[in-house]
């Protein structure tokens, strides 16, 4: 839900002179939005790709997978926190401090009723702007992740994968992912 109409463009300033604790919010394009609190379901589903993406990171030495909540500043008037993200080791010191600051090489958003439609329009759109190079969207009702690769300025779908397949991609070379395992009840 949005807190401020668009009457003032917040920025970066202002989104980090807010309190740090509930309710927590992203700012995108200068509106801050009010971040829902994730379901039981958001959250295994969350904890499964983190256990398998981080796992292959760890031992490939690839670089680091990180967990929401965690500002990752895109522009003066964008903070979002995505559910998931990875940074490459050749970028890790270039973007990493307090906070990320600059696109992430992956970032992976679980839809749920309340962000689905922002996380496949505004957020798709802003990533790919910042130059973010994959983007996974996960949908928990489905069954399904669409994993996009960055094409030129604007998103390109590599594959949809649903239960029974594994999930392979480009920026995790020997990665497979058992989808049905994402999503075992």
């Amino acid at each position: 839900m949005a807190v401020q109409q668009a009457e003032k463009l917040y920025t970066v300033d202002d989104y980090l002179a807010m309190p740090d604790e509930y309710p927590r919010y992203e700012l995108l394009e200068g509106e801050l939005i009010e971040m829902v609190s994730p379901t039981s379901r958001h959250q295994l589903i969350l904890q499964r790709l983190f256990k398998v993406l981080d796992a292959h990171t760890e031992a490939h030495h690839l670089g680091v997978i990180f967990v929401a909540p965690l500002d990752v500043i895109l522009s003066r008037t964008s903070v979002v926190q995505p559910d998931l993200l990875f940074i490459s080791k050749a970028r890790r010191a270039e973007l990493i401090g307090e906070r990320i600051t600059g696109a992430p090489d992956l970032v992976i958003e679980i839809l749920s009723p309340a962000t689905s439609a922002r996380d496949f329009n505004q957020k798709r759109k802003l990533y790919a702007r910042h130059g973010v190079k994959e983007y996974w969207i996960v949908d928990p009702d489905d069954g399904t992740i669409e994993v996009q690769r960055l094409q030129g300025t604007v998103f390109s779908t590599l594959a949809l994968y649903e239960q029974g397949q594994i999930l392979t991609t480009p920026t995790f070379e020997g990665l497979g992912v058992d989808v049905g395992q994402v999503f075992a009840e």
